[in-house]
């Protein structure tokens, strides 16, 4: 895991690096993540407040969809064009898109919810994106921070099969997906504070014992029954560092 750096971003070398990666995601929302998706809502039904809302990358839209249910008031920032047609087509017009980098993103508007779900590990710098998006908040707004955990059951079960060398290790999925680290709960809160920002909250999302694709193959089926899955939600809230995500919720110290 690197240090938080304040490098200076080359955005047409960004653009182009985002436009290769998008290839990795293909064209459909795997089963895993839009579930996902869902235990994210869940676990932060409890501290969303209202008024304006602010994602930082939709990807194929299942989450936009989900917060569209819930905000009046919703921006999407997403640097891939093929993704906000995507989700565009899904939401329609009730959703307001920017299409740009995190980094460039300029508005006068203050939100107080932000949602930046799985982007972390991609940016360049976390520095910079975590303080911009703190400035961003309103005095009571809550920034929400979600990164795939590094230390996840099947991460650790993966450094025992020899398929990663240790657990921040990154995997081709990792690569192919544009991941630039891989975070594990005490770094992530690490580099929240290191922004500025104070943590209200932290915790893991859904104990994952099986790797996405894995997942992908048996939900729905008898070996991954709907109880199953509410079972391993559950004990992520026990045991956040064996837990497929990890999260923080964060506000401004001011």
């Amino acid at each position: 895991m690197n240090a938080m750096t304040n490098t200076i971003l080359d955005t047409d070398r960004e653009r182009a690096h985002l436009k290769a990666v998008t290839v990795s995601y293909g064209d459909q929302i795997e089963p895993f993540d839009a579930k996902m998706r869902e235990y994210m809502m869940r676990t932060f039904a409890p501290f969303f407040g209202h008024g304006k809302c602010l994602q930082v990358g939709c990807a194929h839209g299942d989450q936009t969809t989900l917060l569209s249910e819930r905000y009046d008031d919703l921006t999407v920032v997403e640097g891939a064009r093929e993704f906000i047609d995507y989700t565009r087509a899904r939401v329609g017009e009730r959703v307001r898109f920017v299409e740009g980098l995190v980094e460039d993103f300029e508005t006068e508007d203050r939100y107080e919810t932000i949602i930046f779900s799985h982007v972390l590990e991609h940016v360049i710098d976390p520095a910079t994106c975590l303080r911009k998006l703190g400035a961003l908040l309103t005095p009571t707004g809550r920034l929400y921070v979600v990164v795939p955990n590094a230390e996840a059951a099947s991460r650790r079960i993966a450094v025992k099969m020899g398929a990663l060398t240790h657990l921040e290790d990154m995997s081709p999925g990792d690569i192919a997906a544009g991941h630039r680290r891989v975070y594990r709960l005490d770094t992530l809160c690490r580099d929240v504070l290191a922004a500025g920002l104070r943590v209200s909250e932290s915790g893991g999302i859904f104990f994952k014992p099986l790797a996405n694709f894995q997942f992908d193959a048996l939900i729905g089926g008898s070996l991954i029954s709907e109880a199953f899955m509410e079972g391993c939600y559950l004990l992520g809230k026990e045991q956040p560092t064996m837990s497929a995500s990890i999260f923080v919720v964060a506000s401004r110290r001011d």
